[in-house]
């Protein structure tokens, strides 16, 4: 089976490590599957520069898209619960096991995620406008409500059900959106858990991986 993932040329330094093709790098690698990876050059903001024939690749214009022999499909926790069920190393196969790990991808996706993106987008983006500044108080509390049960769910243990799935992995990848704004400064536990996670030998391919098929950006005009 051969595997073709797509990803970005270049993005912006503080972008490097987030993509989200790194979450699929980081499956495969932990599922020791083999993959090639198709360059993209497109910005992470501008959907009307997407060739049109990616397009009916991937929807919304992002990465990564995904194929092997017989599947074609976009979306990265799509693509790791895919993995999944080729690897035992990501979603175990007693059913218990498996529904905990998918309902942590899909909380990492649906309930985490979103709260910490707009957090960090309100700093990144909009740092120092008047009423970015009003509402961070807002989003910083959103945002720690969602990190708050993680916290407690994970308590000491090393992953969140007992060995690590699927759903770690991507968990892992949302904390670190949170990690980049100092969210996770309160929630020592939480940073221990991406340390972790980021200290996997297979994390660590992924993420070299990404970084060494960024090109360099162009001279500005």
């Amino acid at each position: 089976m051969t595997i073709e993932i797509t990803a970005l040329k270049r993005v912006p330094e503080t972008a490097k490590g987030l993509v989200r093709d790194i979450r699929v790098r980081w499956a495969l690698e932990e599922a020791g599957l083999p993959y090639t990876v198709r360059k993209l050059d497109m910005r992470m903001d501008l959907r009307q520069d997407r060739p049109a024939d990616y397009l009916a690749e991937s929807p919304f214009g992002q990465v990564p898209a995904y194929r092997d022999g017989d599947v074609a499909m976009f979306e990265s926790g799509a693509i790791v619960l895919h993995i999944g069920e080729i690897s035992e190393a990501l979603l175990p196969r007693d059913p218990q096991g498996r529904a905990r790990a998918t309902s942590w991808v899909l909380a990492a996706l649906n309930n985490v995620e979103p709260a910490t993106w707009n957090h960090a987008m309100l700093r990144v983006f909009y740092g120092g406008q008047d009423w970015a500044e009003q509402a961070k108080p807002i989003f910083e509390e959103a945002a720690r409500k969602r990190l708050e049960p993680v916290a407690a769910y994970l308590g000491d243990k090393d992953w969140l059900e007992g060995e690590f799935t699927a759903g770690d992995l991507m968990m892992i990848c949302v904390l670190k959106i949170a990690g980049r704004t100092g969210l996770l400064d309160d929630f020592p536990t939480l940073a221990a858990y991406q340390a972790r996670g980021e200290a996997r030998p297979a994390y660590r391919r992924a993420l070299a991986a990404q970084l060494a098929d960024f090109e360099d950006q162009p001279a500005a005009a």
